[in-house]
């Protein structure tokens, strides 16, 4: 899940909606030159609206040079006669620092002040406070409390972070409901990162019924706004027909969107689509290009498929050494394939001098894995010395694992092989065998 959003702030004193608008710029001028005329009267006359927006116009620099100084110091004269709006402004300015020296102790002082009068942004920066420890310590309990007053007023973003704090059990035990419950009223309101948890909750079953329709409606209204990682997931749902029919073209273009923002499993999968022509015809240099993407992004997979298209020339002319690039890239992340196909260039001297050493690593990464083909390669090398001292009894346990998975020929190498060695030797290796667990280092013997 998401973590929470943090400081969605602006200033929020009530601005005039004036019919003007739409008059010539003099008529408009002239209109809110009288106006801030009539503000200034007022506001010095101690009128605490008019205090307020006069500093909102220095604030904006509407009609006015724009003056945070003047505006923090008319808001403080609003603030100090208890005009929440107002006291909610002075707050955010000693939080963000502007015209004013930042002081966290001071936005939160004035941010309750706010909040006790029920001013809904107020509540939810002063959650933020006691959520983030900025000016207070962290008190997930009184996050919670002032999350909870401005959710019951609506507010969206406090809907969301209090969705968060059920969903990850931050000052209250998880409860998926509670968390489907706060998604649902923050999403209805159009908030994107809520749309998405909420379409996640769906997805999986989690404090909601397992529905894949609901999850592919919320992951399109959170993708329809640009969400990447809801593009990716409804670009899934189509690829796999999960909530509708499959359509690949409806999910090559859901994958697009996704990977031309940078991400990286969107990029692999719409790299895979262009492979393999679901959706699409066959483009190797459409897959070639987004393989790159993502795997200069560290995805593994899309490492080894960039490194097998230059090993056989695929979309681009035969490179083993960038070959070799990417499957060690790949390889060094666990890829086991990446992990074979690198042992064999070092073995064969393909791109690179031949290596038997790092043959033996990599097929030893590879058959740790299971592996078989890297496990039998392995065996051979222990056999004839190359890389390494002859080492018949290894030789015969990595014979026996790879027969063990049908790999063609090793059993009738396992058996060759314990003709060199003793029966105790024998036991010895096949008791090995047994007692390797997968992923586990190899033994030696």
């Amino acid at each position: 899940m998401r973590a929470p959003s943090l400081l969605a702030l602006g200033l929020t004193g009530v601005l005039l909606s004036m019919p003007l608008q739409a008059a010539p710029e003099y008529e408009k001028r002239a209109d809110l030159s009288g106006q801030l005329t009539q503000w200034v009267k007022q506001a010095l006359g101690g009128d605490a609206a008019a205090q307020r927006e006069l500093a909102q116009r220095y604030y904006d620099g509407d009609g006015v040079e724009q003056d945070y100084v003047k505006a923090f110091e008319l808001y403080s004269e609003a603030a100090e006669q208890g005009d929440a709006a107002a006291e909610f402004s002075v707050a955010y300015m000693y939080d963000m620092g502007e015209g004013v020296e930042l002081d966290d102790l001071k936005a939160v002082e004035y941010y309750t002040r706010a909040a006790e009068q029920g001013h809904a942004a107020a509540q939810f920066n002063l959650a933020l406070m006691y959520d983030e420890g900025e000016g207070v310590p962290v008190d997930d309990l009184k996050a919670i409390d002032w999350y909870q007053r401005a959710a019951e007023l609506g507010h969206a973003d406090a809907q969301y972070n209090l969705a968060i704090m059920y969903d990850e059990g931050e000052g209250v035990p998880v409860n998926d409901t509670r968390a489907a419950e706060y998604y649902l009223k923050a999403a209805q309101q159009g908030h994107a990162d809520a749309q998405y948890n909420l379409a996640l909750l769906y997805d999986h079953g989690e404090g909601v019924a397992l529905d894949d329709r609901e999850a592919v409606r919320w992951y399109t209204a959170a993708a329809e706004q640009g969400d990447a990682s809801a593009q990716y997931n409804l670009a899934i749902m189509y690829d796999e027909g999960e909530g509708m029919p499959v359509d690949d073209r409806r999910a090559i273009e859901w994958y697009r969107k996704a990977a031309e923002q940078g991400h990286a499993d969107a990029q692999y999968n719409l790299a895979l689509m262009y492979d393999e022509g679901e959706g699409t015809k066959v483009d190797d240099a459409e897959a070639i290009n987004w393989y790159t993407f993502a795997a200069e992004q560290g995805h593994a997979s899309a490492q080894y498929n960039l490194a097998l298209m230059y090993d056989e020339g695929e979309g681009t002319p035969e490179d083993n050494q960038a070959a070799i690039r990417w499957y060690t890239a790949a390889a060094e992340q666990g890829e086991v394939n990446a992990q074979y196909n690198l042992a064999i260039m070092h073995d064969e001297g393909e791109g690179t001098p031949e290596d038997n050493q790092l043959a033996i690593h990599w097929y030893g990464k590879a058959a740790s894995q299971g592996e078989g083909n890297a496990m039998f390669n392995l065996a051979i090398m222990h056999m004839n010395g190359e890389g390494t001292p002859v080492n018949t009894p290894m030789a015969y346990m990595l014979f026996a694992l790879c027969a063990g998975q049908g790999v063609e020929g090793a059993r009738n190498a396992r058996d060759i092989v314990a003709e060199d060695l003793s029966a105790s030797e024998v036991k010895r290796a096949q008791r090995a065998a047994s007692e390797w667990q997968l992923g586990e280092p190899l033994p030696t013997l």
